[in-house]
């Protein structure tokens, strides 16, 4: 199944699930006590990739998936995909946390290149260029510019966790930023913040990291997926992680290396 252009299904939640289940064989990326692992933001990558039937670019692209158009692969939906362990914070504070790029170096560049040597002085002006180029970005790939993504239908899928209760939670944004020029932009403690009338909603760290983050509301939302957990994986008295998988995949050929002197 192609995705539609519109929301998540509940047939590509439930693949996203599964697929994040089986990195608990010791396979993922985050690494637990006694060889155990859980799912990192690389595996969401892939995990994404195959419930959309997509390609995971696993580059510095601009989106990390890329699904074709019904059977067009000349045309592509982008998903570029999010992962952090803050579900606590989404349920205190009700906005969800985009870490949207970390490229300093082409965040400074646009700021130099309009003459901004550092963002404390002309904030609003900083946040409005920041915001800009994060929309060029999307719109040099697009299909109105000769390129193959349909922007119009692209999003983020976020993945928020809490390693505490071991719940997930998705959730599903359009691409497009809020206007800068309808944003509080101010300075403070080395940081670019912008705000709404509820707080902030946009953060750099121009100086250490480079992080731009947006805090979109959970009802800001295309789609919201219902709380979940992994699932449990079955028994089996071999154990899992590498072993057994080089195991399953070659068996003669494991016993043979084994016994090679």
């Amino acid at each position: 199944m192609k995705f539609s252009g519109n929301t998540v299904t509940q047939s590509q939640l439930e693949k996203i699930r599964l697929v994040l289940s089986t990195y608990q064989d010791g396979t993922g990326q985050l690494a637990r006590p006694n060889g155990k692992t859980l799912p990192g933001w690389r595996d969401f990558e892939r995990a994404v990739a195959l419930a959309f039937e997509g390609v995971a670019q696993e580059s510095k692209a601009i989106y990390d998936v890329l699904t074709p158009i019904s059977d067009n692969a000349e045309t592509n939906y982008g998903i570029s995909c999010k992962m952090r362990k803050l579900l606590r914070s989404v349920k205190r504070t009700g906005r969800v946390t985009i870490e949207v790029s970390n490229s300093s170096g082409r965040f400074w560049n646009a700021l130099h290149a309009e003459g901004i040597e550092d963002y404390e002085t002309a904030p609003a002006k900083a946040g409005g260029i920041l915001v800009r180029l994060v929309e060029s970005w999307h719109d040099k790939v697009s299909l109105e510019n000769g390129g193959t993504t349909d922007t119009r239908r692209s999003f983020y899928l976020v993945l928020q966790w809490d390693e505490k209760t071991s719940t997930y939670q998705l959730y599903q944004y359009p691409l497009k930023l809020p206007d800068p020029e309808n944003i509080f932009w101010s300075a403070k403690s080395r940081r670019l913040i912008g705000k709404d009338e509820q707080g902030v909603l946009i953060e750099w760290y121009g100086h250490s990291g480079g992080q731009l983050k947006y805090y979109p509301f959970v009802k800001k939302a295309i789609w919201v997926s219902e709380i979940f957990k992994l699932e449990p994986l079955p028994e089996n008295d071999e154990g899992y992680g590498l072993l057994h998988k080089v195991r399953g995949y070659y068996p003669e050929l494991w016993e043979i290396a084994c016994h090679i002197s």
